[in-house]
């Protein structure tokens, strides 16, 4: 049954292999789990005081709540694809609530450690694949998978445009700059032309796509050396594109839709990332603030 709920995943669903395999490990490890206390590998027969154990198991072994509430949602969805079928009458999952937890706040680079970054870092010492890198996730906020998934045939330069296929293969479309533009068409110039994938418009220098691990790496070194924040991968860049547009006056509905999130609550996070930039707004817009008291 796991195989054709994985299947559905990828078919019906039209998940990410990613996504598929992260599933894919949260049911393997409850399956391990069921065989060691139940002695059988037949997860759908479960009942809720198993799950209840699980968890307190991935507890008691220091899980983070978030991986145990990844692990909540992989079984949930798994026991509904079970109901669709008329497997089971009732999920075991259904009952069973998340963990509560706070959630670690995240720290963006700031727009001065980006221009440093741009303006000094990446124009000396930086070769044109790993400046790309850097430049398209934080001028466009996409995700890394996104990145090394970016197809060539949805690299729009006369355009100004890229196509993304985001989580759940939803497509959308991205602006990006002219000197963007400009700076992608010099990385075509170095590009591999015995691309062993020539779909992919990023590849390494043996030709081949690029993996999540390298664009990390590539991250991680170059914030380092404009910023202490603990932070530095690709996924602060993101935040800090979603954080620096919204400072500087754009749409949270347009910026929504550039992310590729599903719900505006996802986008209003940040929001909330620079209350000094709120501060400054209030002072200079509000009919009540005073020009010489500031917050």
């Amino acid at each position: 049954m796991l195989d054709k709920y994985l299947e559905y995943l990828q078919f019906e669903k039209r998940y990410s292999p990613h996504t598929i395999t992260s599933y894919k490990k949260d049911l393997d490890d409850f399956s391990h789990f069921y065989l060691k206390t139940e002695g059988s590998e037949d997860i759908s027969k479960a009942d809720k005081k198993v799950l209840r154990n699980f968890i307190v198991e991935l507890s008691e072994n220091n899980i983070s709540k978030r991986s145990i509430n990844r692990k909540l949602s992989s079984l949930r969805s798994f026991y509904l694809f079970l109901l669709k079928l008329g497997e089971i009458k009732v999920s075991p999952a259904e009952s069973i609530s998340s963990l509560k937890f706070y959630a670690e706040k995240q720290i963006p680079i700031s727009q001065e450690e980006m221009q440093t970054l741009s303006n000094r870092v990446l124009a000396e010492h930086c070769d044109i694949l790993e400046k790309c890198i850097v430049e398209v996730l934080y001028q466009t906020g996409i995700r890394k998978a996104e990145l090394c998934g970016l197809m060539f045939e949805y690299v729009n330069l006369g355009g100004n445009e890229l196509k993304v296929i985001g989580k759940g293969n939803k497509e959308r479309f991205i602006p990006i700059s002219q000197d963007l533009s400009d700076l992608l068409r010099s990385y075509l110039e170095i590009r591999q032309p015995e691309s062993q994938h020539q779909s992919y418009f990023f590849v390494n220098k043996k030709g081949k796509k690029l993996s999540e691990k390298f664009v990390y790496v590539v991250v991680n070194k170059y914030l380092s050396l404009v910023t202490t924040k603990e932070k530095r991968s690709p996924h602060i860049l993101r935040h800090s594109f979603a954080t620096h547009v919204l400072d500087n006056g754009a749409e949270i509905s347009k910026v929504k839709k550039i992310l590729g999130h599903s719900s505006l609550a996802s986008t209003q996070v940040y929001t909330n990332a620079n209350i000094e930039q709120l501060k400054k707004v209030f002072n200079q817009a509000h009919p009540r603030a005073s020009k010489k008291e500031e917050l």
